[in-house]
Protein backbone atom coordinates (compact mmCIF):
# COMPACT_ATOMS: atom_id res chain seq x y z
CA UNK A 1 0.00 0.00 0.00
CA UNK A 2 1.05 3.26 -0.36
CA UNK A 3 2.00 6.34 1.93
CA UNK A 4 -1.19 7.34 2.81
CA UNK A 5 -1.33 11.29 2.41
CA UNK A 6 -4.60 13.38 4.11
CA UNK A 7 -4.94 16.88 1.61
CA UNK A 8 -8.11 19.31 0.72
CA UNK A 9 -7.47 21.94 -1.57
CA UNK A 10 -8.69 24.13 1.28
CA UNK A 11 -5.29 23.85 3.00
CA UNK A 12 -4.75 26.79 0.78
CA UNK A 13 -6.61 30.01 2.00
CA UNK A 14 -5.86 31.80 -0.93
CA UNK A 15 -3.66 34.71 0.83
CA UNK A 16 -1.19 37.40 -0.93
CA UNK A 17 1.53 36.17 -2.49
CA UNK A 18 3.62 38.61 -0.66
CA UNK A 19 2.17 37.58 2.52
CA UNK A 20 4.41 36.78 5.34
CA UNK A 21 2.77 33.28 5.59
CA UNK A 22 3.62 31.38 2.47
CA UNK A 23 -0.03 30.32 1.88
CA UNK A 24 0.79 28.53 -1.43
CA UNK A 25 3.27 26.27 -0.18
CA UNK A 26 0.19 23.94 0.00
CA UNK A 27 -1.08 23.85 -3.23
CA UNK A 28 2.86 23.46 -4.23
CA UNK A 29 3.63 20.64 -1.63
CA UNK A 30 1.06 18.47 -3.88
CA UNK A 31 2.73 19.28 -7.18
CA UNK A 32 5.78 17.96 -5.76
CA UNK A 33 4.73 14.97 -4.68
CA UNK A 34 2.83 14.56 -7.83
CA UNK A 35 5.85 14.79 -9.58
CA UNK A 36 7.68 12.02 -7.15
CA UNK A 37 4.85 9.91 -7.78
CA UNK A 38 3.12 9.74 -4.71
CA UNK A 39 -0.25 11.26 -4.95
CA UNK A 40 -2.34 8.23 -6.75
CA UNK A 41 -5.72 7.65 -6.34
CA UNK A 42 -4.75 4.75 -3.27
CA UNK A 43 -2.61 7.42 -1.80
CA UNK A 44 -4.97 10.54 -1.28
CA UNK A 45 -7.61 10.89 1.58
CA UNK A 46 -9.60 14.06 2.02
CA UNK A 47 -10.56 15.04 5.54
CA UNK A 48 -13.90 16.42 7.15
CA UNK A 49 -14.12 20.18 8.91
CA UNK A 50 -13.21 19.31 12.53
CA UNK A 51 -16.88 19.61 14.61
CA UNK A 52 -16.79 22.16 17.46
CA UNK A 53 -17.07 19.25 19.61
CA UNK A 54 -13.59 17.55 18.66
CA UNK A 55 -12.34 21.46 18.86
CA UNK A 56 -13.63 22.16 22.15
CA UNK A 57 -11.09 19.32 23.66
CA UNK A 58 -8.47 21.56 23.19
CA UNK A 59 -9.62 25.12 23.18
CA UNK A 60 -11.60 27.19 25.11
CA UNK A 61 -15.85 27.40 24.10
CA UNK A 62 -15.34 30.72 23.75
CA UNK A 63 -12.60 30.81 21.04
CA UNK A 64 -13.50 27.80 19.26
CA UNK A 65 -17.20 29.50 18.70
CA UNK A 66 -15.54 32.87 18.16
CA UNK A 67 -13.60 31.17 15.10
CA UNK A 68 -16.04 28.87 13.74
CA UNK A 69 -18.24 32.20 13.62
CA UNK A 70 -15.58 34.35 12.12
CA UNK A 71 -15.48 36.81 14.94
CA UNK A 72 -12.51 36.94 16.56
CA UNK A 73 -11.37 39.91 18.46
CA UNK A 74 -8.83 41.99 16.56
CA UNK A 75 -6.28 41.41 19.10
CA UNK A 76 -6.21 37.70 19.41
CA UNK A 77 -5.88 37.91 15.03
CA UNK A 78 -3.00 40.12 15.31
CA UNK A 79 -1.22 37.31 17.70
CA UNK A 80 -2.30 34.75 15.20
CA UNK A 81 -1.25 37.30 12.16
CA UNK A 82 -3.98 37.10 9.76
CA UNK A 83 -7.52 38.22 10.21
CA UNK A 84 -10.02 34.81 10.56
CA UNK A 85 -12.30 35.26 8.29
CA UNK A 86 -14.49 32.52 6.56
CA UNK A 87 -11.55 30.72 4.19
CA UNK A 88 -9.21 30.86 7.10
CA UNK A 89 -11.80 29.03 9.35
CA UNK A 90 -12.33 26.23 7.34
CA UNK A 91 -8.64 25.96 6.60
CA UNK A 92 -8.67 25.74 10.28
CA UNK A 93 -11.25 23.34 10.23
CA UNK A 94 -10.04 21.14 7.49
CA UNK A 95 -6.07 20.43 8.91
CA UNK A 96 -7.38 19.79 12.21
CA UNK A 97 -9.37 17.14 10.67
CA UNK A 98 -6.97 16.08 8.26
CA UNK A 99 -3.92 15.40 11.07
CA UNK A 100 -7.25 13.33 13.28
CA UNK A 101 -7.95 11.01 9.57
CA UNK A 102 -3.71 10.85 9.42
CA UNK A 103 -3.57 9.62 12.85
CA UNK A 104 -6.45 7.19 12.70
CA UNK A 105 -4.68 6.14 9.05
CA UNK A 106 -1.72 5.42 11.02
CA UNK A 107 -2.95 3.19 13.71
CA UNK A 108 -4.36 1.41 10.94
CA UNK A 109 -1.57 1.16 8.40
CA UNK A 110 1.75 2.05 10.73
CA UNK A 111 2.20 5.47 8.62
CA UNK A 112 0.33 8.11 7.53
CA UNK A 113 0.99 12.16 6.97
CA UNK A 114 -0.72 15.00 6.72
CA UNK A 115 -0.22 17.34 4.02
CA UNK A 116 -0.89 20.26 6.43
CA UNK A 117 -1.09 20.57 10.57
CA UNK A 118 1.54 21.44 13.08
CA UNK A 119 -0.01 24.32 14.35
CA UNK A 120 1.40 24.25 17.71
CA UNK A 121 1.13 27.72 18.54
CA UNK A 122 -2.21 27.96 19.13
CA UNK A 123 -3.01 27.75 22.92
CA UNK A 124 -6.40 26.52 24.88
CA UNK A 125 -7.29 30.01 25.02
CA UNK A 126 -6.50 31.46 21.63
CA UNK A 127 -4.20 31.23 18.39
CA UNK A 128 -1.42 32.57 17.64
CA UNK A 129 1.86 32.64 15.35
CA UNK A 130 0.08 31.63 12.38
CA UNK A 131 -1.79 28.52 13.88
CA UNK A 132 -5.76 29.04 14.88
CA UNK A 133 -6.28 25.50 16.49
CA UNK A 134 -3.85 23.37 17.47
CA UNK A 135 -4.54 19.75 15.30
CA UNK A 136 -2.05 17.68 17.10
CA UNK A 137 -3.46 18.68 20.35
CA UNK A 138 -6.74 18.00 19.18
CA UNK A 139 -6.02 14.76 17.37
CA UNK A 140 -4.69 13.36 21.38
CA UNK A 141 -7.19 14.03 23.06
CA UNK A 142 -9.76 12.65 20.85
CA UNK A 143 -8.23 9.50 20.47
CA UNK A 144 -7.38 9.24 24.09
CA UNK A 145 -11.48 10.13 24.59
CA UNK A 146 -12.03 7.33 22.25
CA UNK A 147 -10.06 4.68 23.49
CA UNK A 148 -8.11 4.22 20.72
CA UNK A 149 -4.70 4.95 22.44
CA UNK A 150 -3.43 5.26 25.47
CA UNK A 151 -0.18 6.74 25.51
CA UNK A 152 0.94 9.64 23.06
CA UNK A 153 4.71 10.85 22.19
CA UNK A 154 4.57 14.11 20.96
CA UNK A 155 8.05 14.73 18.70
CA UNK A 156 7.91 18.45 17.70
CA UNK A 157 11.21 19.11 15.85
CA UNK A 158 9.86 22.69 14.49
CA UNK A 159 12.09 25.28 14.68
CA UNK A 160 10.07 27.07 17.00
CA UNK A 161 9.27 26.16 20.49
CA UNK A 162 5.84 24.18 20.84
CA UNK A 163 4.33 26.67 23.53
CA UNK A 164 0.21 25.83 22.54
CA UNK A 165 0.92 22.01 22.82
CA UNK A 166 2.36 22.55 25.54
CA UNK A 167 0.26 24.55 27.53
CA UNK A 168 -2.95 22.06 26.10
CA UNK A 169 -1.53 19.16 27.52
CA UNK A 170 0.41 19.91 30.48
CA UNK A 171 -1.68 18.36 32.62
CA UNK A 172 -1.57 14.96 30.37
CA UNK A 173 -0.46 12.79 31.87
CA UNK A 174 -1.10 10.15 29.11
CA UNK A 175 0.94 12.81 26.06
CA UNK A 176 4.58 13.19 26.73
CA UNK A 177 5.52 16.74 24.97
CA UNK A 178 8.99 16.48 23.50
CA UNK A 179 10.25 19.83 21.61
CA UNK A 180 13.94 20.42 19.92
CA UNK A 181 13.69 24.06 18.39
CA UNK A 182 15.82 27.47 18.50
CA UNK A 183 16.48 28.65 21.78
CA UNK A 184 16.48 32.34 20.85
CA UNK A 185 13.17 32.49 18.41
CA UNK A 186 10.06 32.42 18.93
CA UNK A 187 7.82 32.72 21.16
CA UNK A 188 10.02 35.04 23.39
CA UNK A 189 8.38 33.17 26.64
CA UNK A 190 8.37 29.65 26.66
CA UNK A 191 5.92 26.93 28.13
CA UNK A 192 7.46 23.98 29.01
CA UNK A 193 6.82 20.64 27.37
CA UNK A 194 7.65 18.08 29.33
CA UNK A 195 11.19 17.77 27.68
CA UNK A 196 12.39 20.90 25.82
CA UNK A 197 16.11 21.12 24.05
CA UNK A 198 17.08 24.50 23.06
CA UNK A 199 19.63 24.55 20.67
CA UNK A 200 21.86 27.57 19.63
CA UNK A 201 21.37 29.60 16.56
CA UNK A 202 23.38 28.21 13.92
CA UNK A 203 23.23 24.71 15.11
CA UNK A 204 24.20 22.77 11.94
CA UNK A 205 23.37 19.10 10.67
CA UNK A 206 26.23 16.99 12.49
CA UNK A 207 25.20 18.64 16.06
CA UNK A 208 21.73 18.74 15.20
CA UNK A 209 21.07 14.68 13.87
CA UNK A 210 23.88 13.48 16.87
CA UNK A 211 21.22 15.46 19.71
CA UNK A 212 18.34 13.74 18.38
CA UNK A 213 20.17 10.59 18.22
CA UNK A 214 21.05 10.72 21.33
CA UNK A 215 17.50 11.48 22.77
CA UNK A 216 15.00 9.29 20.59
CA UNK A 217 16.67 5.96 22.96
CA UNK A 218 15.54 8.10 26.03
CA UNK A 219 12.22 8.75 24.75
CA UNK A 220 11.59 5.41 23.92
CA UNK A 221 11.99 3.93 27.18
CA UNK A 222 9.58 6.45 28.94
CA UNK A 223 6.57 4.22 27.76
CA UNK A 224 5.05 1.86 25.53
CA UNK A 225 3.79 4.72 23.01
CA UNK A 226 0.91 3.84 20.64
CA UNK A 227 1.26 6.60 18.31
CA UNK A 228 3.87 8.74 17.66
CA UNK A 229 2.92 12.95 16.28
CA UNK A 230 5.89 13.91 14.39
CA UNK A 231 6.08 17.92 13.86
CA UNK A 232 8.72 17.99 10.90
CA UNK A 233 8.87 21.55 10.88
CA UNK A 234 11.52 22.94 7.82
CA UNK A 235 12.41 26.04 9.05
CA UNK A 236 15.44 24.83 10.79
CA UNK A 237 16.62 24.98 7.21
CA UNK A 238 19.31 27.22 6.64
CA UNK A 239 18.03 28.96 4.16
CA UNK A 240 14.90 29.41 6.24
CA UNK A 241 14.01 33.23 6.45
CA UNK A 242 12.58 32.66 10.30
CA UNK A 243 14.47 29.78 11.39
CA UNK A 244 18.04 30.54 12.43
CA UNK A 245 19.93 27.13 12.39
CA UNK A 246 21.58 25.47 9.71
CA UNK A 247 20.55 22.43 7.92
CA UNK A 248 20.85 21.41 4.54
CA UNK A 249 18.10 19.10 2.51
CA UNK A 250 20.06 16.23 3.47
CA UNK A 251 20.03 17.20 7.16
CA UNK A 252 16.49 17.17 6.87
CA UNK A 253 16.10 13.87 5.00
CA UNK A 254 18.69 12.34 7.99
CA UNK A 255 16.18 13.85 10.29
CA UNK A 256 13.25 12.50 9.16
CA UNK A 257 14.57 9.16 8.62
CA UNK A 258 16.01 9.17 12.27
CA UNK A 259 12.81 9.03 13.75
CA UNK A 260 10.75 7.53 11.25
CA UNK A 261 13.10 4.09 11.40
CA UNK A 262 13.79 4.55 15.09
CA UNK A 263 9.89 4.32 16.02
CA UNK A 264 8.49 2.56 12.66
CA UNK A 265 11.44 -0.55 14.07
CA UNK A 266 9.60 -0.86 17.25
CA UNK A 267 5.89 -1.41 15.82
CA UNK A 268 5.05 2.24 16.27
CA UNK A 269 2.69 3.94 14.06
CA UNK A 270 4.09 7.51 13.10
CA UNK A 271 1.35 10.35 12.20
CA UNK A 272 3.47 12.72 10.40
CA UNK A 273 2.53 16.39 9.82
CA UNK A 274 4.28 19.18 8.00
CA UNK A 275 4.98 21.72 10.29
CA UNK A 276 6.88 25.69 9.67
CA UNK A 277 8.61 26.73 7.11
CA UNK A 278 8.79 30.12 5.46
CA UNK A 279 10.74 31.59 2.29
CA UNK A 280 10.17 33.42 -0.39
CA UNK A 281 11.04 30.80 -2.82
CA UNK A 282 7.86 28.99 -2.07
CA UNK A 283 8.60 26.17 -4.79
CA UNK A 284 12.16 25.69 -2.84
CA UNK A 285 10.26 25.56 0.30
CA UNK A 286 7.28 23.05 -0.67
CA UNK A 287 10.43 20.81 -1.85
CA UNK A 288 11.57 20.70 1.33
CA UNK A 289 8.15 19.86 2.88
CA UNK A 290 7.87 17.22 0.28
CA UNK A 291 11.28 14.92 1.80
CA UNK A 292 8.64 14.35 5.18
CA UNK A 293 6.30 12.47 2.57
CA UNK A 294 9.23 10.91 0.35
CA UNK A 295 11.08 9.02 3.43
CA UNK A 296 7.58 8.28 5.10
CA UNK A 297 7.14 6.79 1.81
CA UNK A 298 10.00 4.21 2.58
CA UNK A 299 8.62 2.78 6.19
CA UNK A 300 4.83 2.18 4.51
Amino acid sequence: MPLQIVHHPDYDAGFAVNHRFPMSKYKLLMEALGARGLTGPAALNMPEPAPASWLKLAHAAGYVDQVLACEVPEKIEREIGFPVGPRVSLRAQLATGGTVLAARLALLNGIACNAAGGSHHARRAQGAGFCTFNDVAVASLLLLAEAAVGNILIVDLDVHQGDGTADILGGERRVFTFSMHGDRNYPTRKIASDLDIALPDGTGDAAYLQRLGDILPELTAMARWDIVFYNAGVDVHAEDRLGRLSLSDEGLRARDDMVIRHFRALGIPVCGVIGGGYSTDVAALAARHAILFETASGFA
